[in-house]
């Protein structure tokens, strides 16, 4: 994860619900990161093999390998490991301008199949996922998980949406 400093403290963010479910989930707060440190926390050669790709929407000048419903090709890059940016979309969109490495990584999309249960904070599309939700979505999707494995997180999401409606509503 990669977590704009703007998220970092905020109240409705989902990447401490993350980072509590997810064993390997690693949190870097900033807008740019060091190079050389980015590079070596990306590079798939090490002893695991790790294929990184970023968790973000195609544009046209992207590598996009497509997730849910739309077949790989054979050929195509195989996930084990996804870059997310925690940011809103107009910050991630300078995230990944001043962070050209990220730039260079291939990029998987998600094509929703819902609306967002995502109710305290507004989305300008109703493709729009929260970040624990588009996470949730991704490793559904690259590990073949069924949505049970991942239904505690869910469900404590859930908990997390309704909590911070109620207390919205007593304000």
């Amino acid at each position: 994860m990669l977590q704009h400093p703007l998220e970092q403290h905020h109240s409705k963010g989902t990447v401490r619900l993350l980072q509590l479910a997810l064993q390997h989930c690693r949190v870097w707060v900033g807008e740019v990161f060091d190079a050389e440190l980015l590079a070596q926390a990306l590079d798939s050669s090490g002893p695991t093999g790790c294929s990184t790709c970023l968790l973000y929407p195609p544009e046209a000048d992207s590598q996009t390998q497509p997730l849910r419903g739309m077949p790989m090709s054979a050929d195509a890059v195989q996930c084990d490991r996804l870059v997310v940016l925690d940011a809103t979309w107009r910050k991630s969109r300078k995230m990944l301008h001043l962070n050209p490495l990220l730039r260079q990584l291939p990029r998987l999309s998600l094509s929703p199949a819902g609306p967002s249960r995502y109710a305290i904070r507004k989305a300008q599309q109703a493709s729009q996922l929260s970040t624990l939700e588009a996470v949730v979505m991704a490793l559904q999707d690259m590990q073949g998980a069924p949505p049970e494995q991942l239904a505690a997180l869910l469900e404590g999401f859930d908990g997390f949406v309704a909590q911070q409606a109620r207390e919205s509503a007593s304000r």
